[in-house]
């Protein structure tokens, strides 16, 4: 009787290790490399958020008849483009993921996007803005806008809604985002104003500085109508306080990066009035009843009880782009989803409706947006 009972139980181990293996294979996996630690680690937060969310909601996909679960394996490039590099090997080679999403910073997109070029294996940027992290890429696209335009919006609200004629810039020249930006804001802004010398100086600083006072010193020289001054949320936010301390009240604008509560809460009082572009805002596309944007924003107010990012709105989206892809794809296979992803036409997500042109990059509007009483407060939109 003892020797039945334990040929019963044996039995019974085999047909449940059996069957965690069936479960296994009815898992697709999705990675995620983002910034969770280092200097870029709010921004990679808030993106995570609309991924979690979309996956929360749409934990499943089916293929063929059959149902599979969407494991997201989240891996941390700490802000650094080797480990950006290295999350994303990871990701392919190791826990044998179907695509990935992010990153959140360009310099760690494209970091990253070489891997998965050489390895076959698609990702979906998702703020990330710089024109090289697409460039020559089949294998990566993304669901914002890009630089080129970012840098003409802004350019053009200095000149128009400022009456700017002149401008300092002021770069993180270590960050593949904003010296690029940087240059798209230049060449417009001098096109706008016909004056070779309307940009009266470019100051640098690299990532992790904290004390800006010889490049302030250089600004307030200068006195111009406009600083623009791309960069990272925490250094940005530094050198605009900085400036006020010094007395500069000339008006600071940027672009995407701003839009993160260390932004807020590293500058306080002093960056209140600053303009910044964005991909987003809850206040205009809120959406109808029944809308995947309505569905995001009521989703999110209930989880965080704060209103969400504009990353965490592409994070979102490009979750959603990734199920879609894979259901037209009828397959997990890395290079069905990439076939599918470039096929994609008007797909409409929280953002917008997403089409993708020859280089992967998705045309969007830009959100220009102030800091109000201590918020991001939406101001005008500027279509492509």
């Amino acid at each position: 009787m003892k020797t039945f009972s334990r040929i019963l139980f044996a039995a019974a181990v085999c047909l449940a290790l059996l069957a965690a293996g069936c479960a296994k294979k009815d898992v697709i996996k999705i990675g995620v490399f983002e910034p969770l630690t280092g200097a870029n680690a709010g921004g990679g937060a808030i993106e995570l958020e609309g991924i979690k969310l979309a996956n929360k909601l749409y934990p499943e996909v089916t293929l063929g008849g059959k149902t599979y679960k969407i494991e997201l394996v989240v891996a941390d490039n700490k802000s650094d483009k080797v480990e950006s590099a290295n999350a994303v090997q990871r990701l392919i080679t190791s826990d044998k993921v179907a695509l990935v999403l992010g990153s959140w910073g360009s310099s760690l997109s494209i970091a990253g996007g070489e891997i998965a070029k050489d390895e076959h294996v698609p990702i979906i940027g998702l703020s990330c803005t710089n024109p090289l992290v697409t460039l020559r890429n089949d294998w990566y696209f993304r669901v914002c806008f890009i630089d080129p335009f970012q840098g003409t919006v802004m350019a053009n609200y200095a000149y128009n809604d400022i009456g700017a004629r002149n401008a300092v810039i002021v770069r993180e020249i270590s960050n593949d985002y904003s010296v690029g930006l940087a240059q798209y804001f230049t060449d417009r802004f001098i096109d706008l104003t016909g004056n070779p010398d309307s940009i009266l100086g470019i100051v640098d600083y690299n990532t992790g500085d904290q004390d800006f006072s010889a490049q302030l010193t250089q600004v307030k020289a200068m006195n111009p109508d406009v600083v623009f001054a791309p960069g990272n949320f925490t250094e940005s936010a530094l050198v605009i306080k900085q400036a006020r301390d010094l007395g500069i009240a000339t008006p600071f604008i940027g672009g995407d990066t701003w839009e993160t509560n260390e932004f807020l809460d590293v500058g306080g009082d002093r960056v209140e009035g600053v303009m910044f572009s964005s991909f987003y805002d809850s206040s205009y596309s809120s959406g109808d009843e029944d809308s995947i944007a309505r569905t995001f924003l009521t989703a999110y107010v209930k989880d965080y009880n704060k209103d969400p990012a504009a990353v965490t709105a592409l994070g979102f989206d490009g979750y959603l782009l990734a199920l879609d892809a894979i259901t037209r794809a009828g397959s997990a296979d890395p290079a069905a989803i990439r076939d599918a992803i470039a096929a994609t036409s008007n797909f409409e997500g929280v953002t917008g409706a997403i089409i993708f042109d020859e280089n992967g990059d998705a045309t969007k509007p830009a959100f220009i947006k102030e800091v109000k009483d201590g918020k991001f407060v939406f101001q005008t939109l500027v279509t492509p």
